[in-house]
Formats: structure tokens, sequence, C-alpha cells
């Protein structure tokens, strides 16, 4: 599993500011591998509270991304890992004949619906100082020194070079990167 430890210290942070829980997980026990599974890529979604309710295993396929249209929401909050994807989906909706949506709160850059997102300024690489989800792909991207945190506004995208959309699913050298000039 990938950056399980990164999953696991976003999980038990979860459960200490929601519900109080003093103990942690550990997702290794938590989440065997189950046999039914074939050699392709899966993704495990866990809903939980202060007990776990329902663990899934799901295939998963990489989307294409050419285009990204940018949305706009001042209220959303998406800190932890919510089942309700609501509001993620009603802005999703409005991405036209785009691919992907890059969701700006506030004159700021957050994220697209599924990724955290990072813009190239020609030398580094940039993430948002204050995404919707702080990814555990982008916790691992930042430790490892490959992207730093910025404020990002909206008028700032013109001067990047380049977007790249990751995530838990998509690791950084196969994530999608687009000239920004295909964000709408």
């Amino acid at each position: 599993m990938k950056n399980l430890l990164y999953h696991e210290a976003r999980l038990n942070k979860t459960r200490r500011e929601l519900w109080g829980c003093d103990d942690n997980w550990n997702l290794a026990e938590l989440l065997p591998i189950p046999d039914l599974l074939d050699d392709t890529m899966h993704k495990c979604r866990i809903a939980y509270d202060k007990v776990v309710n329902n663990i899934k295993w799901e295939p998963y396929s990489r989307r294409e991304i050419r285009k990204i249209r940018r949305v706009y929401h001042d209220e959303i909050d998406y800190r932890y890992k919510y089942d309700n994807r609501d509001t993620l989906n009603a802005l999703y909706a409005q991405r036209g004949d785009a691919d992907e949506i890059l969701i700006i709160k506030k004159g700021l850059v957050t994220d697209s619906n599924f990724c955290n997102v990072a813009f190239l300024d020609g030398d580094r690489w940039l993430t948002p100082a204050s995404p919707l989800l702080p990814g555990t792909q982008r916790a691992l991207l930042l430790d490892q020194g490959i992207v730093e945190t910025a404020d990002i506004r909206e008028s700032d995208i013109g001067s990047f070079n380049r977007i790249r959309l990751f995530n838990a699913m998509v690791d950084w050298t196969h994530a999608a990167t687009l000239d920004v000039s295909l964000i709408a």
C-alpha cells in the first residue's frame, strides 16, 4: 500500500480532532488486502468515526486530463476526507467541456476535484499553502523537497509554465502535467 504512514497519520489526526480519540490505529493491521483482489490498481476507502464503519476496495483507473476549468466557492470546507462530496460534485458539474476543475477559494488556488496541484515557476514546483485537503502524496512530496508551499492567487496562474495534478493514487512521475494555457 502506498504512503501508508501518511494515510495513517492523517486518519489518526482526523480521529483526534473530530471525535477526541487518543488511540492510534495501525492501518497495516486494520487493512489486510483481500485475497480476491487481482493485480490491477485498487483504491481502499475507509468510512469511520470512532470506529470503522465500512471498508471498500475498488478498482482504480486513471483519467486523462486535457483541459481544466476554474470554478469558485468561497465557503467550501474539505479539510477532512469526508464521505459527503456533494459540494465538490456540484463544482465538478460546472466543468463544461473540461476534464477537471481547479477550485478557487477567496482568490486562492486550492485543489482539483480529486487531486492536489502544483505549479512550475521555471525552477520550482509550488503547491498551494492552503489546499482543501492536505493529501498524503502532497505530504510525502513536501517531506522529500520535491514541492514547496506558497500562496497561489488565481491571478498568479499565468506566471507559471505548467500545472501538475497528483494524489495518493497518481504519483508524481505519472501525474497529469499540462501547460497552464489549458486552464480555462
